[in-house]
């Protein structure tokens, strides 16, 4: 050992001994504060002396439960933090620090040696710091500058200088392995050893080997939308998660976790980035599908269509006679043109078109829905909308009231009372005088008794009916959103008569799926808009920031909603074009339109060309199956080609499949993906492939990714890396068509260490004609 690797070991071995004092200092604090917070919690009203006598006695209660609750929100907060900061510690223990930079401040004669790591670490005094959180401004200059000239922001301005030297550190249960002097980028010895380790069940962080790109994407803070367009395999997912670390602890004082939420494209993926901000000492941010949402506001009065199963209509129903009308519905009820006429039409409902359902009791109308209808259009047409709503509810609140009044005379409630059982009267009895607060022991008379009896029992078979009116569930959403297709009229004066192709096929087709009580997912989105814009919108305004991971899934109208849905929120969103594998992406996509969602002004993109999941020949054959207008380029590590085989039949790919495997798990691979097309490929070859050992299938609604062997169909796989992955048939007759490019190559692009692709047959025109790499001579 050198010289000055012996004096970086040693600074190593001292701040693991300061680590070791300040978890012990800690560990008697948190277990002090906590037995504190749990006797001021046992104790809280012993302090307080509770007097209400006088005002001034009233007053001074008052101020001392202000006072005892001040004590316990501190104690509460201390013993949070102090819990948080040795969390950090336990975790630093191992590996203090990755990092460091000479750093020369202009001004200063000599340079300062700053050490980074996942967080921070003082001396004794509080004063001197020994390793500084990755997210300190000063750990910037790490990520964005090679040695010479260098700056960074701190809140009182800008600091400039001289980066001197920049050394990397790989540092494993308290000792130092090796040290690494990196000039431009943060070292490749590094990143290489990151890469090319087997996958588990996580992503983890990458702290260690953020790259400049990925920085500019952690540290954004400008304007109300940043748009992340990048390659597979870019570090999209993990520069955004790092992001979330980012804005916690810079805005730690008024940002917590609750307030930020991510869109995931399913909860499998959640369950795999779930560790990322732990092991960063940040608690999770809520994780949510966008299915999850349409679901809470929708399955009440729907069969929710999910995007998967609309996905596997698009990939396997080609010969259906209605297969064009629905795909051609799919795109336009995703466009922005779609979400204007929703708009629009909900302004002419202002004039005519609004349905409501009448109102009925015991199988009497008390109110028709065209009273109801007549009544709404009789208020001034100046009254704003849902003010009129407001109205007309008050109306049929008086209206249920009269019914309420004529029905305490029908025979049927008699009856009821004459049927009453001893209990019942006895419950009657006691909640008829809580409710008029006395302590009698009995009616005073038969008729009050009576009449009392009578009142009771209407207004409780009322409720419902009251309650309806109260949630506007006389308003008929459903029949209004259907008038749309049925009534030519309607959609002729929004549209001026420019009808998409298909638009009759397209009517009759949501008419019936509307009638059976179905939604599909394309009308999803577009009928809870609807129904928002007619009910009054719900906004969560407590939410600061939202994520979108995978956001070429997310067609314009879906973007529009959740703009309205958390207006107070900045939006970060990550992407890539060439995975956009939904119906509603096959014409040309880009995050263009996004721009108009906040303005030019309030929008950045930074863009991620640089691919770090694959080894070099993975990237350069799978960049070569999309259009070259997308650059991508390829982090140079190497590897083994990827392979093609072609099979006669299925008997001999299985035999092919079970023997690759076998191999791939002799070369130590943890985790290998045979991948299909659609669901229904999965189910037949998880059937098919007996001879493979530990083999899982992945249906869509796993709960967590499980690691291992496993069968998955590509839509469910996107996001997730695995160590080796098996395209299960790359036939022409499973990807011959244009439209199923992005899912061949969203299923390649999933590959870290080895891809083989077998074909039953001729295998798809993505590999022949792919000019950048021959695989086909």
């Amino acid at each position: 050992m050198n010289h000055q690797m012996r004096q970086e070991q040693d600074r190593v071995k001292r701040v693991i001994e300061i680590i070791d004092e300040q978890i012990e200092i800690l560990e008697n604090e948190t277990g002090r504060r906590k037995d504190e917070v749990v006797d001021i919690r046992r104790n809280f009203w012993d302090e307080v002396k509770v007097n209400t006598d006088t005002f001034d006695d009233f007053l001074e209660t008052v101020l001392s439960l202000r006072q005892q609750a001040q004590v316990l929100t501190v104690s509460q907060s201390t013993h949070r933090q102090a819990v948080k900061k040795l969390s950090s510690l336990r975790r630093m223990k191992a590996k203090p620090y990755f990092g460091r930079i000479d750093f020369l401040e202009e001004g200063d004669t000599s340079a300062e040696d700053i050490y980074i790591g996942i967080g921070s670490l003082t001396d004794k005094t509080g004063e001197d710091f020994l390793v500084y959180d990755w997210r300190a401004p000063i750990s910037s200059v790490y990520y964005d500058y090679p040695p010479g000239p260098a700056e960074f922001e701190t809140p009182g301005g800008t600091i400039k200088g001289e980066l001197m030297k920049k050394w990397q550190y790989i540092i494993k249960d308290g000792t130092l392995e090796s040290m690494f002097d990196t000039s431009l980028t943060i070292g490749d010895e590094v990143l290489q050893q990151v890469l090319g380790k087997r996958t588990d069940n996580f992503m983890h962080n990458i702290v260690a080997t953020i790259q400049q790109k990925q920085n500019q994407i952690i540290r954004h803070d400008s304007g109300k939308l940043l748009i992340v367009h990048g390659a597979a395999g870019s570090g999209k997912t993990s520069a955004a998660l790092q992001r979330i670390a980012y804005l916690l602890y810079k805005y730690r004082e008024n940002l917590n976790a609750d307030q930020i939420i991510l869109f995931s494209p399913n909860t499998m993926f959640s369950s795999y980035v779930s560790n990322v901000l732990p092991e960063l000492g940040e608690e999770n941010m809520e994780q949510v599908t966008f299915q999850d949402y349409l679901n809470h506001r929708l399955s009440d009065e729907f069969e929710v269509e999910d995007p998967y199963q609309q996905l596997e209509y698009v990939l396997l129903h080609k010969e259906d006679d209605n297969y064009n009308a629905r795909t051609n519905a799919i795109i336009f009820k995703a466009s922005n043109h779609f979400f204007e006429l929703i708009k629009s039409y909900r302004s002419s409902l202002e004039t005519s078109g609004m349905i409501f359902k009448g109102i009925r009791f015991r199988g009497e109308s008390i109110v028709t829905s065209e009273q109801i209808t007549e009544r709404f259009y009789s208020y001034e047409p100046s009254i704003k909308f849902h003010n009129r709503i407001e109205m007309l509810t008050d109306w049929l609140k008086d209206q249920l009231k009269k019914a309420e009044k004529r029905e305490r005379t029908k025979p049927w409630v008699e009856e009821k009372i004459e049927l009453l059982s001893k209990e019942e009267y006895q419950k009657a009895f006691k909640y008829l005088n809580r409710k008029n607060d006395t302590k009698e022991e009995s009616f005073r008379n038969y008729d009050e008794e009576k009449e009392a009896l009578t009142r009771m029992i209407v207004r409780k078979r009322f409720r419902g009916l009251r309650r309806k009116i109260e949630n506007l569930q006389f308003i008929d959403i459903k029949a209004i959103y259907k008038q749309l297709f049925t009534n030519p009229s309607v959609i002729e004066s929004l549209t001026k008569g420019a009808l998409p192709e298909d638009w009759d096929e397209m009517s009759r087709s949501t008419e019936e799926m509307l009638s059976e009580g179905k939604l599909n997912y394309e009308d999803a989105t577009p009928y809870l808009l609807l129904k928002e814009l007619i009910l009054g919108f719900q906004m969560n305004t407590s939410i600061k920031h939202v994520i979108i991971d995978e956001a070429q899934d997310y067609s314009p109208f879906q973007f529009e909603f959740l703009k309205r849905l958390f207006p107070a929120a900045k939006m970060t969103v990550l992407g890539d074009f060439n995975q956009a594998i939904f119906a509603h992406a096959r014409e040309h996509v880009n995050f263009h339109l996004l721009t108009s969602l906040y303005g030019e002004n309030e929008s950045d993109t930074i863009l991620l060309t640089q691919s770090y999941r694959s080894t070099k020949p993975i990237i350069e054959f799978t960049r070569g199956l999309v259009p070259p207008d997308r650059e991508i380029e390829a982090f140079d590590r190497e590897g083994e080609i990827p392979a093609l085989t072609i099979v006669e039949d299925r008997k001999e790919l299985h035999q092919h499949i079970e023997w690759r495997v076998e191999e791939l798990k002799k070369k130590g691979f943890h985790s290998i993906a045979i991948i299909c097309k659609s669901a229904a490929e999965s189910e037949a070859a998880y059937s098919g492939l007996t001879g493979v050992k530990d083999l899982k299938i992945v249906k869509a609604g796993a709960l967590q990714y499980e690691q291992g062997l496993v069968v998955i169909p590509t839509y469910l796989a996107k996001g997730i890396e695995f160590d080796a992955v098996i395209i299960y048939d790359a036939s022409s007759r499973q990807y011959g068509d244009e439209s199923l490019r992005r899912l061949f190559y969203t299923a390649c692009t999933r590959a870290m260490h080895e891809l083989h692709l077998y074909s039953v047959g001729e295998p798809t025109p993505f590999i022949e004609n792919n000019a950048d790499y021959k695989l086909i001579e």
